[in-house]
């Protein structure tokens, strides 16, 4: 019985810091979003990992890359978070987003935990035929 007990606190100490993984995960991107409509593109460079930072090299050819390749980031209708998944000790984060247009986009978010708290480390335009169907 001792040992039923002490599993089930186990396993919710997981899930709450898993719990607390994900919401972390979720206001890294929120805020980066809030930065990107504000069009405040050197916020918005600061939630991108080193490696990002580093291949963009500034928060201008961050904002080109933004604008011209994620609109419906840049300027999303609405957003929805789906699944969040560990690979390898990478995590995922799915993002649906629903355009100003009402297109249907589904993304995924390659993040990673620094010093400074999670940063996004890439940006992956998945198949949403399915979704737009």
């Amino acid at each position: 019985m001792r040992n039923l007990f002490l599993s089930i606190l186990l396993s919710l100490g997981i899930g709450t810091a898993a719990q607390a993984e994900e919401a972390d995960i979720h206001a890294v991107i929120d805020q980066q979003m809030m930065a990107f409509q504000a069009d405040d593109f050197v916020e918005a460079f600061k939630f991108a990992s080193p490696n990002i930072q580093r291949l963009f090299g500034s928060p201008q050819n961050f904002e080109r890359m933004v604008t011209q390749g994620y609109p419906m980031v840049w300027r999303p209708g609405e957003v929805r978070y789906l699944e969040t998944r560990s690979e390898a000790g990478t995590f995922f984060q799915r993002v649906m987003i629903t355009d100003q247009a009402g297109r249907v986009h589904l993304l995924e978010y390659r993040m990673l935990l620094t010093g400074d708290g999670w940063r996004i480390n890439g940006v992956e335009i998945l198949d949403s035929s399915e979704l737009n169907a």
